[in-house]
Order: structure tokens, then C-alpha cells, then sequence
């Protein structure tokens, strides 16, 4: 039996949070004088409360080397916190890690580098912390520069680098410089759609030398394509451990779904803007509000808006993602100058059929070509597994693709 590249053990993290008092003060000579007071005072209601907080809670689990692991959650799940103490970045308040083998992270564009230094220089001394020799690093250095696109700043300071410039070279050092664990955060969303495909390519390619990868990203379809093992974490628990289409669809299950109205925060700066949504309903072909549309019936999106002027080319905008965050399509109204007033406008699908899941809607109004309010992650259309198809009722659920929309299909004997 091979030794585990990574065992976790009741693994938890505590932090101590500091709450201020209530009151506020508006300026530098009240706080002042806030301070002096609370040398001198022996009353506890002047000093600041405290609040013990765990981000990770009795955490445990197994990884072999050459694994593919997809770390998941909301934000504020611990995700984050796990990768720092794997990274060993930051102590765990209780449990423990072993680890067999050098581990390379990548957790926020630019880790591990000096600002100060060239890119070559850099390349060289994040080589030296992960224990290389300097030959080592020479064998690697044309193969990462050339995968960073950087060969024309390799001798400009990285703090003239942009944000991209710089987690291509980061993610080129990590992944080259052939650590047994590689460990790679949601940092890989400041890259351009090519480097992130070349990324999750490098990282398929890592593991299957038999050194480990650990993933997490928001992108459940990058999460999906790398990685054949999840683990789902929620307010710092692990939820469930397994094959990563399991986990990610748990995930999905587990998110607020299955509503019908959905009331929008008013903007702060609401007379500033052209105007704003205040309500979202999801209902069915005959207009009622419901929490969930059967597979193959049709249904709509009432979204009541407010414009405060006259708006020039007012425009409404539908679009509906997957739970993968795929883009499944998009809808807008035609262009046309409207008047300040109370609004709604209706979506009405007829022709799309979706199989059982979870789908995200995006709403979006513009005027004269550009948006001014965006409504993402709010509002979910949820399709339940009852189906009102008659010609094959098991086609309900998302490993038959996302669209159950009939194709002309005729079968004819051959003599």
C-alpha cells in the first residue's frame, strides 16, 4: 500500500475576532481621547469583546500521490484557510498534516516573489526555497519561460509586471519546477481564457507524473475537467468526499434554490442611475409563481423595474447559465427610448428544454449601450426531475447534456 501524498487528520483552525463598541466616532480627536480614556479605565465594557471563530472544524481525509482533488464551496467556507495550512503558511489550532514531498503553491498572484527582482532572478529563488540546486532550475528555465510569455521582461523588476504577467510566471515556476504537491487557488481567474486552458492542461499533465494537485476554483466546469476527486467544505466542515461529479452536483443541490420571488436590494445610489429591479418571479406558462418547473414545461421571467428618467435605447436582458457556469444563451429586448415610470417585462420560454437541475439567471438593463444594473448569483431556475415528457421519462438529469430539445429523426428499413 503507497504512502499517502497527504494526510489530514481532525484538522481545525481558530481564529480570535475583536469587536469594537457600537459607538462611532467621526474624528481623529475623538478617538484620541477614546484611547486615553481606556488607559485609565477599569470598566470592561470599555475595552473591545472578543469572539472565538473556527474557519475549519474537525477536517479529515486521505490523498495518494498522482490525485486530482477539487476543493468546493461557498465563500467563507474554509477553502482558503485549508490551502495556507497545507502550504504551511499557517498552523492548524488543532489536528495535524502529513505531507511526503515538496509542495509548490500558488494562492494570490504574486506568492513567493520579490518585488524587487527580475524575472529571472525570481525564477531562481522561488527554485532555491523549494530545496532545487541552481542546476535544476537551469534545466527548467527555458521551458518556464517560454510556457510565462514572458521573454521579453524576463530582466524588468516583477513589480512592473501586471496581474497577468505575473501569475503566468508564478503558475510557470510552480508547476515546472517539479514539486511532488502542487496546490493552485482561485488565482488563475486573472489569466485570459488561453492561459487558464494551457494552465488546467499543465496541471492534468502534472499529476499524471504521479505528483498530486489540488485545485480550487468558483468555475465548477475547470473544477470538473481537472479533477476526478471533490471535497465540499461548508462554514469550515467537510461535507462530503468523492468522485467530483457527486460532489459538485451536491454542491449545487445544496445552494438556496427552489424559489419563486425574489425581492432585489435597491441600489444606494438608486436616483443617481437610470433605474433599478425590485422584484424577480419565476413562474410558470400561466403566469403563477412557482418554485420549480417540471422537465419539458415551459415557463417565464417577470422582472419589475423602476426607471426615474427617460431612458434612450432601453434594453432588458435575460441570460440563463449552468450550474458548471456555462453560458447556455441570451436574450434582449429591442432597443427603444422609454419613459420614466413602474415596468415589468416578461420572458416567455417556448422552445428550450432544459433536464433536471439547477440554472443560474442573469438580469441585466442598459441604456445606449451600456449597463447600468447587472443581477448575477441572485436568482436561480430550478427544474425538477417530475417530467411531462411522454416519449422517454428517464431522460431527466444532466448526463443526457443540458438540452432535451427533439431533433427531426426518421428511420427508414433498408431493402
Amino acid at each position: 500500500m503507497s504512502v499517502p501524498a497527504i494526510k489530514v487528520e481532525n484538522l481545525g483552525k481558530q481564529y480570535i475576532l475583536n469587536h469594537l463598541s457600537k459607538e462611532r466616532y467621526t474624528n481623529l480627536r475623538d478617538v484620541i481621547a477614546r484611547r486615553a480614556k481606556s488607559i485609565f479605565s477599569s470598566d470592561p465594557k470599555a475595552s473591545s469583546s472578543k469572539e472565538e471563530f473556527w474557519a475549519l472544524q474537525d477536517i479529515s481525509f486521505e490523498l495518494e500521490p498522482g490525485a486530482r482533488l477539487g476543493i468546493i464551496g461557498r465563500n467563507g467556507a474554509g477553502k482558503s484557510t485549508l490551502l495556507k495550512i497545507l502550504s504551511r503558511i499557517t498552523e492548524p489550532t488543532n489536528g495535524r498534516v502529513t505531507i511526503e514531498g515538496r509542495v509548490a503553491s500558488l494562492l494570490e498572484v504574486g506568492t513567493g516573489f520579490h518585488p524587487e527582482l527580475s524575472g529571472r532572478e525570481n525564477i531562481y529563488l522561488n527554485g532555491s526555497i523549494l530545496g532545487m540546486d541552481k542546476a535544476e532550475i537551469r534545466k527548467k528555465f527555458d521551458e518556464i519561460v517560454a510556457f510565462a510569455e514572458v521573454e521579453r521582461f524576463l530582466d524588468t523588476p516583477v513589480k512592473r509586471y501586471s496581474s497577468g504577467m505575473y501569475v503566468r510566471l508564478a503558475f510557470a515556476v510552480a508547476a515546472h519546477l517539479e514539486p511532488e504537491i502542487l496546490i493552485v487557488d482561485e488565482v488563475l481567474a486573472v489569466g485570459d481564457a488561453a492561459f487558464q486552458k494551457k494552465c488546467l492542461g499543465k496541471m492534468r499533465d502534472v499529476s499524471g507524473q504521479g505528483r498530486t494537485v489540488i485545485f480550487v476554483s468558483h468555475n465548477m466546469e475547470a473544477v470538473q475537467k481537472l479533477c476526478t476527486t471533490g471535497l465540499l467544505l461548508h462554514k469550515g466542515k467537510l461535507v462530503t468526499l468523492g468522485p467530483i461529479e457527486q460532489v459538485t452536483r451536491k454542491y449545487m443541490e445544496g445552494s438556496d434554490t427552489g424559489t419563486a420571488l425574489y425581492d432585489i436590494p435597491v441600489p444606494e445610489n438608486k436616483e443617481k442611475e437610470y433605474g433599478f429591479v425590485h422584484r424577480i418571479q419565476v413562474e410558470d406558462e400561466k403566469g403563477n409563481p412557482v418554485p420549480e418547473i417540471p422537465v419539458g414545461a415551459n415557463w417565464q421571467i417577470r422582472v419589475l423595474f423602476r426607471l426615474n428618467r427617460v431612458t434612450p435605447s432601453f434594453v432588458a436582458g435575460l441570460g440563463l447559465v449552468s450550474y458548471l457556469d456555462f453560458p447556455i444563451r441570451t436574450s434582449w429586448s429591442q432597443p427603444a427610448d422609454t419613459n420614466a415610470g413602474e415596468y415589468e417585462v416578461l420572458f416567455k420560454n417556448d422552445d428550450l428544454m432544459l433536464v433536471s437541475g439547477q440554472y443560474k439567471l442573469v438580469i441585466g438593463l442598459s441604456a445606449e449601450g451600456k449597463t447600468f444594473q447587472y443581477i448575477n448569483e441572485l436568482v436561480t431556475l430550478s427544474i425538477s426531475e417530475i417530467s411531462t415528457l411522454t416519449h422517454n421519462e428517464r431522460i431527466v438529469n444532466q448526463e443526457s447534456g443540458l438540452i432535451l430539445n427533439p431533433m427531426n429523426i426518421t428511420i427508414t428499413p433498408l431493402k
